[in-house]
């Protein structure tokens, strides 16, 4: 199973952010003593990490919530454990094991991806000026491959790391931009939902598509979504997406004729 996305805002966050940074140092204590805070108020986590009242609130508001209280009731339920895929007794048979899994998942995506989709999404990258595409870790990761294939095929494609980053820019976004998220679970948008354009009007939003595994009730800013089946796992995710990332770059060369 794929843990959630709290677990993954945080990890993200240590990932992106200047080591012994404000947002490092609470992501960082957060994750190391999850149990722990289930039952720790705002005062006592902002003392463990030494660092004001109004840091851990301006903390919350970055990773998509609206305050503290609402990241202790989402820590209830938040679990982050790492998932072996294999029970076997020899590196040779867990290795095997474990490909096995990838090659099944690569073929799930090969059965159920809509290729018609596919080659709309490849129209809309040449037919909006501005595109951008993300993720969080390793779905971010096929968002870099996504943008590093297009950038050798001529078209500039914007990314960043930082989960916080990535807001903000779907934020500032207007009827101009395209944006594509990588998301397994489809979970990206979870925290944001209808706030993130607050009371701007439909039609200064950005056209937004998400890539995900799994079928879910997606914000009504979600314009398209680009369904495929996996197995909601930690081991072969990652391989899927950037599988579906190359797929996109592939017909979007034979679509521009190159």
């Amino acid at each position: 199973m794929i843990y959630g996305k709290l677990p993954v805002v945080f990890l993200s966050v240590m990932a992106t952010e200047k080591k012994g940074s404000t947002n490092s140092v609470i992501a960082s204590y957060i994750l190391e003593h999850m149990e722990d805070m289930r039952d720790l108020g705002i005062k006592e986590l902002a003392a463990r990490c030494h660092v004001g009242l109004g840091s851990v609130s301006r903390f919350c508001r970055e990773i998509g919530l609206q305050d503290f209280v609402e990241l202790k009731e989402l820590l209830w339920s938040a679990e982050m454990n790492y998932q072996v895929c294999s029970g076997q007794e020899t590196a040779y048979d867990r290795a095997k094991d474990y490909g096995d899994r990838v090659k099944s998942a690569i073929d799930m995506v090969t059965s159920t991806l809509s290729l018609q989709l596919v080659g709309e999404l490849c129209r809309d990258f040449i037919r909006y000026e501005r595109a951008a595409v993300f993720g969080l870790l390793k779905a971010e990761g096929a968002a870099v491959n996504l943008q590093t294939d297009l950038l050798m095929l001529g078209r500039q494609v914007y990314t960043n790391m930082s989960y916080n980053q990535q807001i903000g820019y779907i934020r500032q976004a207007g009827r101009g931009d395209l944006i594509v998220i990588f998301s397994c679970t489809g979970s990206y948008f979870e925290y944001e939902r209808e706030a993130l354009f607050g009371g701007r009007d439909k039609g200064d939003r950005p056209k937004i598509w998400v890539v995900s595994g799994m079928r879910r009730d997606f914000p009504g800013y979600v314009a398209k979504v680009l369904y495929y089946r996996s197995l909601g796992d930690q081991a072969s995710h990652p391989y899927q997406l950037q599988y579906i990332a190359s797929i996109i770059a592939q017909e979007y060369a034979v679509l521009t004729g190159q």
